[in-house]
């Protein structure tokens, strides 16, 4: 039978989302619910599997992993895309290497409830109301505020239009901004500089990537308003994480949500866990039933149809 690992099923639920025990003639599933501790632990422990079913952007599937994994014919990953896969190493092995669908709109509705617990201070308040604690900070209003989006793709574009109906001012920049998007939407195209200077909630919405990295670090944090917030729920290394921890100590920005970090998952000594102006989440913009319902389903017919020698969704 064919060698199947499900890697990093971190809450435990792709038995909820997909029938395993319908395979159990066909294929030998085994299911990871933990991160590996590191590279040579993964090589280890999916030294005999033939196949990966992979969430995006967990666990890397590096040169060396394709290369030492002499087993392996097939990696399948949640999404279309997945920067965390080394494409040219699989090519060369030939191994396929397939995706599924995914809805985009969670990590816009993600976007908005962070924007949204930053400017009210949600955490402060939840927090105390559990401690006995009444009405202790004031928030700030969205309307007439300006969004500013570094990205307005797919994901960029539905965030811009929900800020359109909170009555904020969007501008948008990013180094292949579309200006047709722009216009249709009603969003005001901007230089890094003037988006960065001007605007109160300034959110991340492009791939990550060389490109990208470290797009914000402190030489833009000293030009942002004290007052404002920023947001990413894209990916971590596009902000400069020891930058943004010097930021936030030191309240040159007013805080910070994130969903996205440099290293995933976020480890428990770092310095953003302790920040009281940090609204943090754990990578939850895809994870939604929705989603996962597509992922796991859309992953399992991938497999039956790389073994049926007829691959679908191939990503190259």
């Amino acid at each position: 039978m064919l060698k199947v690992a499900i890697l990093d099923d971190y809450q435990s639920v792709s038995q909820q989302f997909v029938d395993l025990e319908k395979l159990s003639g066909k294929y030998e599933i085994k299911i990871f619910s933990q991160p590996f501790e590191n590279e040579a632990d993964a090589l280890d422990k999916l030294s005999d599997f033939e196949a990966l079913l992979i969430m995006r952007e967990r666990t890397p599937i590096t040169k060396n992993l394709i290369e030492n994994l002499t087993r392996l014919k097939f990696i399948i990953t949640s999404g279309l895309k997945n920067n965390s896969i080394d494409l040219e190493a699989a090519k060369k092995r030939k191994i396929i290497v397939s995706g599924t669908e995914s809805n985009l709109n969670p990590t816009p509705e993600l976007t908005w409830a962070l924007i949204l617990g930053l400017a009210r201070n949600l955490k402060e308040e939840i927090d105390n109301m559990y401690q006995g604690y009444w009405q202790t900070t004031v928030g700030v209003e969205l309307k007439g505020k300006i969004l500013g989006l570094i990205g307005l793709g797919r994901v960029g574009s539905q965030v811009a239009k929900i800020g359109k109906a909170f009555g904020m001012q969007v501008m948008a920049w990013s180094e292949n901004l579309n200006l047709d998007t722009c216009k249709e939407l009603d969003v005001l195209p901007s230089s890094k500089e003037d988006l960065i200077k001007n605007s109160d909630f300034l959110s991340i919405h492009v791939q990550g990537g060389e490109r990208y990295k470290n797009c914000i670090t402190l030489k833009e944090f000293d030009k942002m308003k004290k007052t404002s917030f920023l947001i990413n729920t894209s990916r971590g290394p596009i902000v400069n994480e020891d930058d943004l921890v010097i930021a936030l100590s030191t309240n040159e920005i007013a805080g910070a949500g994130l969903d996205v970090y440099e290293k995933e998952p976020l480890p428990e000594n770092n310095k953003l866990r302790f920040l009281p102006n940090a609204l943090l989440t754990p990578h939850i913009g895809y994870v939604t039933a929705e989603n996962y319902n597509i992922f796991y389903n859309q992953m399992i017919e991938a497999l039956e149809s790389c073994v049926n020698n007829n691959p679908i969704r191939v990503i190259k």
